[in-house]
């Protein structure tokens, strides 16, 4: 039997939260399985067999190439983000699986949202866009349009997936350029796993963009969409029930700011934000609310600095020289070599005053990052002897093969022509 599994990704210490989106998942559609992506490692003696999900996939047993040297390259957000498309790929593999949901951890469901699975039936990747209507003030278009424009037009707090070729082929081109480009690095056009986004109606078929006012209903669209009715249990968006409201920025107080600004007055709005801000203020209690996040922290305990995470993730002679950058017990370790070498390289790095200004400069041009798990690509030598037999056989085929090199040649030079006779890590072959 098919069934539709949806997962959320979070570290040990958001568990608590988490509940409260699985609890809603399971009154709403107890026969969808649920998963958690943990963005983190289990300490000893902490046991999550009593939690709520179903399976939970640990980063580390993704199969994520070089997952040592590739995570230490990453924040808890951008890791958190990053390891999606990768659960995604395992989930849209299962025999059982008619699609796949992904929902953020601070996203709460107040109605069933049968119209996801639906569409799933027809369409092979299904998005939600921020916003939905044009802005009709200056302030916000610069708060939501803009906003929009710098870190994506759709809100990767949802996205659902069929187990189509189309579907899989998306999962797998997310997960190639998530796995160089999960970065919150807006300046070079990159805000985790986000703008990628942007391109999808482009480059797939079968892509649904849901409008329907009712799902992801957040600070961002509440200029366009109003709330009414009773909060929790029966919030209506534009007269109808409200369908997965998304509590983002919630802990820094951010959401209920935006809030305030894009819905003043509307007390059903603020309800649901009190009430958001009572279910959640004391599971921060929670044991594992206190758990330090695993890939936050060397081998030795010693946090790790923004600074360090920079470097290693921009130099492959350190990548290569320090598979496992977390490890302290070598003669040799990466923390050895940026207490030592990395001061005298960058000194601006170990500057309080002057740390921003210089990571920002080191960060001015885009690199492709962690290359561990990079493939070399090699000439395909069967796809170049397949072209001369046919040449050699049909000489219109050799015409057409000719002018076809000397166009490449004329336009994008040797490189161009290299890059259409060779084979990718993945089988993948350009032509």
């Amino acid at each position: 039997m098919k069934r539709i599994h949806v997962f959320t990704s979070a570290a040990c210490n958001y568990i608590p939260k988490v509940r409260v989106l699985v609890e809603s998942v399971r009154r709403w559609h107890p026969e969808w399985v649920v998963h958690l992506a943990l963005s983190d490692a289990l300490p000893a003696g902490i046991d999550l067999s009593a939690e709520p999900f179903d399976e939970v996939h640990a980063a580390a047993e993704l199969g994520i190439p070089d997952f040592a040297g590739w995570s230490f390259c990453h924040s808890i957000v951008e890791l958190s983000t990053a390891i999606k498309p990768f659960v995604l790929q395992r989930l849209l593999a299962r025999d059982d699986c008619a699609g796949v949901i992904y929902l953020d951890p601070d996203t709460v469901l107040f109605s069933r949202i049968d119209e996801v699975a639906e569409v799933l039936e027809t369409a092979s990747i299904a998005l939600t866009p921020h916003v939905t209507q044009p802005e009709r003030t200056l302030d916000a278009i610069m708060d939501n349009e803009i906003s929009s424009l710098k870190h994506g037009i759709y809100n990767l707090g949802f996205v659902a997936v069929a187990p189509t070729l189309e579907g899989r082929a998306f999962a797998d081109w997310w997960g190639q350029r998530i796995y160089h480009f999960c970065r919150a690095d807006i300046p070079n056009g990159l805000f985790t796993d986000q703008r990628w986004i942007d391109l999808v109606p482009a480059f797939f078929e079968g892509v649904c963009i849901l409008r329907t006012p009712r799902l992801n209903v957040a600070p961002w669209n509440l200029t366009q969409r109003t709330l009414s009715g009773t909060a929790p249990e029966a919030v209506e968006v534009d007269g109808e029930a409200l369908g997965f409201y998304h509590f983002t920025g919630f802990d820094s107080g951010a959401h209920r700011t935006m809030v305030q600004r894009n819905a003043a007055g509307n007390t059903t709005a603020n309800a649901l934000v009190d009430w958001y801000d009572a279910v959640t203020r004391a599971l921060g209690d929670d044991p594992l609310a206190r758990i330090p996040w695993h890939y936050g922290r060397y081998a030795d305990g010693s946090a790790i600095s923004a600074a360090a995470r920079l470097i290693y993730r921009e130099r492959v002679d350190l990548q290569q020289a320090f598979p496992d950058p977390f490890a302290c017990a070598a003669a040799r370790s990466y923390r050895g070599w940026w207490e030592a070498q990395g001061r005298i390289e960058y000194p601006g790095l170990f500057e309080p005053q002057a740390v921003a200004a210089e990571m920002a400069r080191l960060t001015k041009a885009l690199t492709p990052g962690f290359r561990g798990g990079a493939q070399t690509a090699q000439w395909d030598v069967q796809l170049l002897s397949s072209h001369l037999r046919q040449a050699f056989g049909d000489a219109g085929h050799g015409r057409r093969l000719a002018r076809r090199a000397w166009e490449i040649l004329r336009t994008e030079g040797l490189s161009g022509v290299r890059r259409r006779l060779v084979r990718h890590g993945d089988g993948r072959v350009d032509g």
